[in-house]
């Protein structure tokens, strides 16, 4: 589980604070008594000591906690980011940037967001991940290089919009 710093804040979106949100309230109001009822029931079979059933329970509710834990500090020290006042060209968390690897790889687009609300399956990235942090800060038409696992690569920043 990550460490909760006091003093990190989460940058976001407006829409990943409320999907956080929302998140927290399925945690609390669906899933915890729904896992609190199982542990309940694995309890009534008896003897804990070899109960299978009051065991993973019990695990599930403790990564359940540990969850809305992580969330519930997420949201208390969350920054949000509007995108409107930072320029318009500049690579910012809550912007979406279209840039090509150079020589002539074929243009990618992601939205920069906050760690909280990434999903590279729907295009959004972290602002933590290689990527990003290489080109945070950079305006369009720049060329940058960026430090990755695998190495470096060569981009050149084509599109910076509001996300």
């Amino acid at each position: 589980m990550e460490t909760l710093a006091e003093d990190k804040t989460y940058p976001m979106t407006e829409e990943g604070k409320v999907k956080l949100e929302k998140e927290l309230e399925d945690l609390k109001i669906n899933q915890r008594p729904e896992i609190i009822n199982r542990i309940k029931i694995a309890r009534s079979y008896g003897d804990l000591s070899e109960n299978s059933e009051y065991e993973s329970a019990k695990n599930e509710q403790s990564l359940l906690e540990n969850r809305i834990k992580t969330v519930e500090h997420m949201l208390q020290y969350a920054e949000i980011i509007d995108s409107e006042q930072i320029d318009e060209n500049e690579v910012s968390v809550g912007k979406s940037v279209t840039f090509k690897e150079l020589p002539d790889e074929e243009p990618e687009s992601y939205i920069i967001v906050g760690a909280a609300e990434a999903d590279p399956m729907e295009g959004k990235i972290s602002n933590d991940s290689p990527i990003a942090k290489g080109l945070i800060g950079h305006r369009v038409g720049e060329e940058v290089t960026i430090n990755i696992p695998a190495g470096s690569m060569k981009v050149k920043i084509l599109k910076v919009e509001n996300a």
